[in-house]
């Protein structure tokens, strides 16, 4: 245990971006790329020039928005961090612009005008909810490199929580995490009344816990009604107590449309999380992946995804990359047909082969199907 906290530790060391990380850079750049991203936080605003928000609690949401670049030699699932900022486009996640939102109403002004650039029909929103130990940048870079590698056409929403971005802080964290649930039903709230036709949300670690409490305390009626304007949610290395999580979801009742869980057999990040939790399984590193289907889950094990980065426990933005030929394969091989639900099947097979026994699809990932909570569509139980 104590080996593990060290090299957690160590993997942690370094230079990360503190104050100041936004510097403006509107130098051009042959092939980079810019993304426009819708921001809500339970951050207190800092008045440091280039920094925005901090790590400390706000009595009030806040809203903002920024224009991050990645550079054109960017690495799927990297965040090609600058060695000092303003940073370099041609080599480096840069800011192009950054910017406080004055109100909720302003900021959903600001989202249906981005939302009515798409087609309608393809109107879709983007929300990601960052974990534990993320300063503000790393997450809106992490938002940003999660939808630049995914090529997805849609509106980016960041919510991010009080994390003061601190290994040692997880309990500080994880109180903020509670805080932060009312503001998280507000903000589904706000989009729900937008010109959206879909939302799809992907949580990370802590934020699975955030995003899990909040749609508990919603009403029966308003998460029925939410759900219908869901298109996929994604618990990326859910750090939460499997009893709570199942507990919860007695409360909340099985989905209508199957969520995804992506774990990793290697995350060592929740394995110093169980330990901290008395020895009690986090869902995203539970043995039992047939019960998870049952509950609702397809299982997606990325274990022998090669991230761009050190920590197993961020394997989820490698992810970003396959996301196209994942979501065809889904689809292909029937897997989001909610109406061939006949129980949960476990698939030992990677997930080209699984789509290829079933569609003959050409697709080769890196990713294993465990479990889902139903049959194949025209195929056996």
């Amino acid at each position: 245990m104590s080996a593990l906290l060290i090299a957690l530790l160590l993997s942690a060391c370094g230079s990360r971006p503190t104050t100041g990380a936004l510097a403006i850079n509107t130098e051009p750049a042959a092939g980079a790329q810019d993304h426009d991203v819708l921001i809500v936080t339970t951050r207190e605003r800092d008045p440091t020039p280039n920094t925005y928000f901090n790590g400390e609690r706000s009595e009030t949401i806040n809203y903002a928005e920024a224009t991050v670049s990645v550079p054109p030699a960017h690495k799927a699932g990297a965040i090609e961090w600058p060695r000092e900022v303003p940073g370099d486009p041609k080599t480096d996640f840069v800011a192009r612009s950054a910017g406080y939102i004055e109100n909720d109403q302003v900021f959903l002004k600001q989202l249906n005008q981005r939302l009515s650039q798409f087609p309608k029909g393809e109107r879709d929103v983007f929300l990601f909810i960052h974990g534990y130990n993320t300063l503000f940048v790393e997450g809106l870079y992490r938002m940003t490199q999660f939808v630049h590698d995914a090529k997805a056409p849609v509106v980016p929403v960041l919510f991010t929580w009080a994390s003061r971005g601190q290994l040692q802080g997880y309990v500080y964290d994880l109180n903020s995490v509670a805080i932060a649930r009312d503001s998280l039903e507000q903000t589904l709230r706000l989009l729900a009344r937008s010109n959206a036709d879909s939302i799809s949300i992907l949580a990370h670690s802590m934020g699975n816990y955030l995003l899990l409490e909040t749609v508990r305390q919603l009403p029966a009626e308003d998460r029925r009604r939410f759900s219908n304007r869901v298109g996929a949610v994604v618990l990326a290395a859910p750090d939460i107590d499997i009893d709570l999580f199942k507990n919860s979801l007695r409360k909340i009742g099985r989905p209508e449309k199957p969520f995804v869980i992506v774990v990793s057999r290697d995350d060592g990040a929740l394995r110093v999380s169980r330990a901290l939790a008395g020895g009690v399984e986090r869902v995203g590193a539970y043995s039992d992946d047939e019960e998870l289907a049952e509950l609702g889950a397809i299982v997606i094990d990325v274990t022998d995804l090669d991230p761009a980065e050190t920590s197993s426990h961020g394997k989820f933005a490698a992810l970003a990359e396959y996301s196209p030929g994942l979501r065809r394969a889904l689809l292909q091989s029937g897997l989001t047909d909610v109406s061939s639900v006949s129980g949960s099947k476990t698939l030992g097979d990677d997930l080209g082969s699984f789509v290829g026994n079933t569609t003959q699809a050409a697709v080769t990932l890196p990713i294993k199907i465990i479990a889902a909570p139903f049959s194949l569509a025209g195929g056996g139980s």
